[in-house]
């Protein structure tokens, strides 16, 4: 079985099978810091599992809202935060991050791939596109997740 681990202090994440690192990528996690209030913008430290995985058929930079591919036209600019690729949405597992599915915290790829590495997201773990790909293909639905801080 698989197991994530997101390092807010290092800005990054770790794919073990089986105490085996097998898979490493740059991350950024929220510029709000940690926290687990509705509405913080915070992450979330703790036990998390894989709720869902979505976006598996999309092509790389797809555009999603309300985890559904948009086919309109998108805003891309510096000022747009979006969700792009694919996202694992996130469960917790602890008693104080069990409304982490409600706040929609996802590790998902983005289009401020120049930030990755530093904490820069509204509360979500920010991945490169290829980073995030990668990562989806390599997990499935229930996979642990650990973020420590």
């Amino acid at each position: 079985m698989h197991k994530i681990v997101i390092d807010s202090k290092n800005q990054s994440l770790n794919l073990f099978r089986g105490g085996q690192l097998v898979f490493t990528a740059p991350v950024s996690t929220s510029r709000f810091g940690l926290g687990f209030e509705m509405g913080s913008r915070k992450t979330p430290t703790g036990s998390f599992r894989i709720l869902e995985k979505i976006g598996g058929a999309a092509p790389t930079g797809t555009v999603f809202k309300g985890r559904r591919p948009i086919a309109a036209p998108v805003d891309r600019s510096a000022d747009s935060d979006l969700i792009t690729s694919r996202i694992l949405w996130l469960d917790g597992l602890d008693e104080n991050n069990a409304n982490t599915k409600d706040r929609y915290i996802y590790i998902h790829g983005t289009n401020h791939e120049k930030s990755i590495g530093q904490p820069s997201s509204n509360g979500c773990i920010r991945m490169r596109d290829a980073d995030i790909i990668e990562l989806f293909d390599l997990v499935e639905v229930g996979t642990l997740a650990e973020i420590v801080g």
